[in-house]
């Protein structure tokens, strides 16, 4: 199998399992940013967000706030989280395999995601806004 995420959901990679049914999958990062980076994908393989039904979507992000739920009432102590979806190689997606990205934060854990980003301000709004409506047609 080429797609690690579909090896570890039909058993032939490892992973620490947090959650399995029929359709999703939720598991231990690999290289977490903090203690309890969870990922939730869908069982069946779809590359990214533009790829996903969108009631896929939506039964992954019901199980990332369930996972969400359990890092702030277990022994984890979170305070809250992290919920990203990187989308696309140029938004940093490095498995083409849809996945969202639980991460349990803790008050001062000191993990910053927006280190170094700086303000921006569109120039052209106006027309950016004219863009993305009718290409929502």
């Amino acid at each position: 199998m080429s797609c690690v995420f579909c090896s570890i959901v039909a058993g032939q990679a490892p992973a620490i399992r947090i959650h399995e049914d029929d359709d999703y999958l939720a598991f231990l990062d690999i290289r977490p940013m903090v203690r309890g980076h969870t990922l939730i994908i869908p069982k069946a393989h779809h590359v990214d967000l533009t790829d996903t039904p969108a009631p896929v979507l939506a039964g992954m992000m019901a199980l990332g706030q369930r996972v969400a739920l359990a890092a702030r009432a277990s022994g984890l102590h979170a305070d809250g989280s992290n919920v990203v979806i990187n989308d696309g190689k140029a938004a940093f997606q490095s498995v083409f395999h849809i996945h969202l990205h639980v991460a349990p934060r803790r008050r001062g854990d000191k993990l910053r995601f927006a280190a170094g980003v700086l303000l921006r301000r569109d120039p052209a709004r106006e027309e950016t806004g004219r863009l993305l409506r009718a290409a929502l047609h």
